[in-house]
């Protein structure tokens, strides 16, 4: 591993709408790079990314699964992620991680609800990509209107590099732009790629497609536009160069075209993939992943360099069968070599690199060593958790990378064992999943002692539940599922908190005065949910009670005021205050912070909030108004229908709380024929005729926040 050159290596991943196609990409490039001598389909439960139980019964992804191949001398690591946004964390946690993606779309849905979330996380993490239009061997596919998405509905600049022949059953060939040549896929897996001229019908419309490309790729370099202003054209070398740099500063994406499933134009995505994706190296500079020492101050920017210290990436941790504990590491920087003596930045618990493996599926491939820029498996890791960085423990600089943010769990339920014997069984078994899945959390509610669990949705707990009966063969019952709602405020306000004791001896004595408002638009769109900020100028408190204050008010807003939960969307400014040299103590400007707080809420105009959902349903025409009238009977408001031919597309957003045991309501009001996806849109007030239902039904249960 460590003679493979950093330009030769590529770190990409699949990622799209559920049922776009993404796993039998997947299945196809190991196929053509090798690591497989037999296709596995979806529909058979025989795919290698897709090894788990629960993943073959039910068709779909779950969890993201690392895989590893060669083509033409290149060294890939490959991520497959699930589509459904219920698990849409493995989406996060990849794109973290990865220096490229493929981003899939189905030629006849086009851009869905979840490859809106998808598109965004690659734009959070600053991921290049490349598009991937798959399905053209479809009924109704149509390349350009996706095309046509891309740039409308994701703001992306879309650069098709490649022009389908044909569309459904008569999907014959692709032309490559760049090249200008016809390629057909012969043999009975598509394994012969056959490169011959363009046919002289479609010469002409190829050569005015090749223009458009050369067009939007000369901008990307003053050489190019120089060249293109001069000639009129650029040459395949410029073409290739325009795409690498517009890819690479997330000013374009390449667009190509296939049929995963009919084994047509997965070999030229490979070859888009290591000619224009970028290295570790190249994509590392980009995106700068910096370091931080243990105070998060001093960034520092990593070198991809095998000869430098170690700094590695814990990205995910999962239970596998024939495995145990995997740890999935990223390694930035510095090489990790097996038996390394190692150390978790920050939490100082140290681990010992044992196993290390490479993974096709859930078999494991033993390596002795990853260098900077590679992806690894590590085994029987016991104390690091996700987002945990990696140094050697020789090593005297505590740096660490920035970790990876997840969303907050929108339903919860509570469990509990069928008997007394399955008790330790079922709280391990949730520990190990807590561990696993940064989106699920588990606690017990103080006031009906009841065990809590919360995840992103039915799916996702319906999932983890029969993963512990089944992998950890615990009998437990659930109860039903249940909104996280939250609070938040609507009124600025300034307010004092003091808190004074005096009872013989040393007393307590905090004191502190706030800045309370709602964050503005924009501070919630960077996905903050609560601001703290010290405004405290001189020493009228010192520096080690700043934080407590915080602590409080952080403890209180997580107890909610109307229902009893966690209030967010929340800017709290420490303006002033005092202390005293003898009865001052953390403990008493962490009560400073609370009553604060608890002053505030009658005046802070505090309202609840429910999650709602964007929703898209996909009927035929027959029953539109019926799904229709369903819909709006949930509260829904209606953004758009789509004319789809013979079907229609109803884009809406809904609240969450009404879309349980939706998919069996749909089912029946269809004939089984239409289909539904929803990704979360944002928390918005509750009715004022719903709240006092609400906090009678649901008093003080508390979300995990």
């Amino acid at each position: 591993m460590a003679t493979i050159p950093i330009h030769k290596m590529r770190n990409f991943g699949i990622v799209a709408h559920i049922d776009s196609g993404k796993t039998t990409v997947s299945e196809r490039i190991l196929y053509y790079t090798g690591k497989k001598h037999k296709i596995g389909e979806v529909h058979d439960g025989a795919t290698t990314t897709d090894w788990m139980k629960e993943e073959q019964e039910r068709g779909i992804t779950i969890t993201a699964a690392a895989v590893y191949a060669t083509w033409k001398d290149h060294y890939l690591n490959l991520i497959d992620t699930p589509g459904h946004v219920d698990f849409t964390a493995e989406v996060e946690r990849s794109l973290r991680v990865l220096d490229g993606a493929v981003v899939v779309f189905c030629a006849v849905a086009g851009v869905q609800a979840q490859s809106e979330t998808v598109w965004r996380q690659a734009n959070k993490y600053r991921v290049p990509r490349l598009v991937f239009v798959n399905k053209m061997d479809r009924g109704g596919a149509n390349f350009d209107r996706v095309v046509g998405q891309v740039k409308e509905r994701l703001g992306g600049n879309p650069v098709p590099i490649q022009m389908p022949i044909g569309t459904g059953d008569d999907f014959r060939a692709i032309i490559d732009l760049i090249a200008m040549k016809y390629y057909t896929f012969e043999g009975e897996k598509g394994e012969d790629q056959i490169e011959s001229e363009i046919p002289a019908e479609f010469k002409a419309e190829a050569e005015k497609r090749r223009a458009a490309m050369i067009d939007a790729v000369a901008g990307e370099d003053e050489k190019l536009t120089e060249k293109y202003l001069e000639t009129g054209t650029l040459e395949n070398a410029d073409i290739l160069k325009g795409l690498i740099l517009g890819c690479v500063h997330f000013k374009l994406q390449p667009m190509l075209c296939g049929a995963a499933l009919r084994n047509k134009g997965i070999q030229l995505l490979l070859d888009a993939v290591i000619s224009i994706l970028p290295d570790p190296k190249s994509g590392h500079t980009m995106k700068q992943f910096e370091l931080s020492d243990v105070t998060r101050s001093n960034p520092i920017e990593t070198a991809c360099d095998p000869k430098a210290p170690l700094r590695a990436m814990v990205f995910k941790i999962m239970s596998m069968p024939n495995l145990g504990d995997v740890s999935f590491v990223r390694v930035y920087q510095g090489t990790l070599k097996e038996g390394d003596a190692l150390v978790c930045a920050g939490s100082h618990r140290t681990e010992r690199a044992g196993r290390m493996v490479k993974l096709v599926g859930s078999a494991p491939n033993k390596v002795e060593d990853a260098p900077a820029g590679d992806i690894c498996a590590l085994v029987g890791l016991k104390n690091t958790q996700t987002g945990d960085t990696l140094l050697h423990q020789t090593d005297n600089k505590p740096m660490m990378l920035e970790g990876i943010s997840f969303a907050k769990p929108v339903i919860t339920m509570a469990i509990e064992p069928k008997s007394n014997a399955d008790k330790e069984k079922l709280a391990y078994a949730l520990q190990r999943l807590e561990r696993e899945d940064p989106t699920f959390k588990k606690w017990t509610d103080p006031e009906t002692a009841q065990l809590i669990i919360a995840g992103m949705g039915e799916l996702h707990l319906e999932v983890l539940q029969h993963r512990i009966r089944d992998e950890y063969k615990v009998d437990a019952d659930v109860g039903k599922p249940r909104v996280s709602y939250r609070e938040t405020i609507t009124n600025p306000l300034e307010i004092r908190g003091k808190h004074v004791k005096q009872s013989g001896g040393r007393g307590q004595y905090g004191d502190c005065t706030l800045e309370i408002r709602p964050l503005t638009s924009e501070e919630k769109a960077a996905g903050n949910e609560f601001i703290f900020e010290d405004a405290i100028r001189g020493g009228t408190i010192p520096k080690e009670y700043r934080g407590p204050i915080e602590d409080g008010v952080r403890n209180e807003l997580y107890r909610g005021y109307i229902a009893g939960y966690p209030v967010i969307n929340v800017h709290v400014k420490l303006i002033d205050g005092s202390y005293h040299d003898v009865d001052s103590s953390e403990h008493a400007f962490v009560a400073a912070g609370q009553l604060a707080m608890r002053l505030a809420y009658p005046k802070l105009g505090v309202v609840l909030l429910e999650p709602w959902m964007k929703v898209e349903v996909e009927t035929p025409d027959d029953f539109m108004g019926t799904i229709m009238g369903s819909l709006q009977s949930k509260r829904a408001m209606i953004t758009d229908t789509v004319n789809r031919g013979t079907s229609q597309m109803i884009r809406c957003e809904v609240p969450l709380g009404e879309m349980f045991g939706y998919t069996t309501d749909l089912r029946s009001m269809s004939q089984g024929r239409a289909s539904f996806s929803m990704e979360p849109s944002e928390f918005k007030q509750v009715p004022n005729s719903m709240v006092e239902k609400l906090t009678k039904g649901l008093g003080r249960a508390k979300a995990e926040g």
